[in-house]
């Protein structure tokens, strides 16, 4: 398995959760991976696993809300690698004070838009010099599909995820011809290690009743995308934004309550 191999690559927010997937099946594709986070205990754990497989990787710190440690991240990459070929900007705040719009006080919606499209520029920026160097690359934000329609809380994290996917058609079209490819993936309803525990039966329930597939989403099911745009494979393919959600959005909202009837949808 090495469609990375001799990639550099930066996954951000890769302690837990999707991140960790990708990291993990960045270094078991052949990529020399750097795993950052706020929790060095944790990311230290991702790079034993990844080398414990047969991969190779270093753990860096990164606060995504302070700029001066996305410029040392990008610099030591360098300096420990020669290069950096891949940045997947997947770091969010998920755990941000949100709300409907009457709810959400200007501070806490600036604080969303900090953590969650604030940063991914910030990293994107200062990506690019990097890139540009090497001749190219990938950057691969990762969005959300509360971005896909209105719901009934998580207002800003939604309209923040939908400015990703706006500034992941702009990076493409500014820097396509520079061989910078850019694109994003929009999870559907990923069941992580972290928050398995805290996601209601109930909900889940719902979630498989809309799903096309029999299953909820893995971190697996996002990195085996990101393996893909971060390889030479979708070297024709940006500006791009995939949803991966085993079907959720890809039908009309009374699907699931039909189909309970043995009904067709009208």
């Amino acid at each position: 398995m090495d469609r990375l191999k001799d990639k550099v690559a930066i996954v951000t927010g890769s302690t837990s959760g999707i991140g960790t997937g990708i990291a993990k099946m960045y270094g078991a594709e052949g990529a020399k991976v750097v795993v950052c986070g706020r929790r060095e205990e944790r990311g230290q754990a991702v790079v034993d696993a990844i080398a414990e497989a047969g991969g190779e990787a270093m753990f860096h710190f990164l606060d995504i809300t302070k700029p001066e440690t996305v410029d040392a991240l990008f610099a030591d990459t360098e300096k420990a690698y020669g290069k950096i070929d891949i940045i997947v900007n997947n770091a969010a705040g998920m755990a941000l004070k949100d709300g409907r719009v009457d709810e959400i006080s200007l501070e806490e919606w600036d604080a969303v838009f900090a953590s969650d499209i604030r940063s991914t520029f910030y990293c994107t920026k200062v990506a690019l010099p990097y890139l540009q160097k090497n001749g190219g690359g990938s950057i691969i934000n990762i969005g959300s599909m509360a971005s896909c329609s209105g719901d009934l809380g998580t207002t800003a994290y939604a309209c923040a995820k939908a400015g990703v996917e706006m500034l992941t058609q702009y990076t493409a079209l500014q820097y396509g011809k520079q061989d910078i490819r850019c694109n994003c993936v929009r999870p559907g309803l990923i069941v992580t290690p972290e928050n398995e525990s805290k996601v209601p039966d109930a909900l889940k329930q719902i979630f498989l009743d809309n799903i096309e597939v029999t299953r909820y989403g893995s971190p697996e099911d996002i990195a085996a995308m990101c393996v893909y745009l971060g390889s030479d494979e979708s070297a024709y393919f940006t500006g791009q934004v995939v949803t991966v959600d085993g079907g959720l959005n890809a039908h009309v909202p009374t699907v699931a309550q039909f189909r309970a009837m043995a009904s067709r949808t009208w």
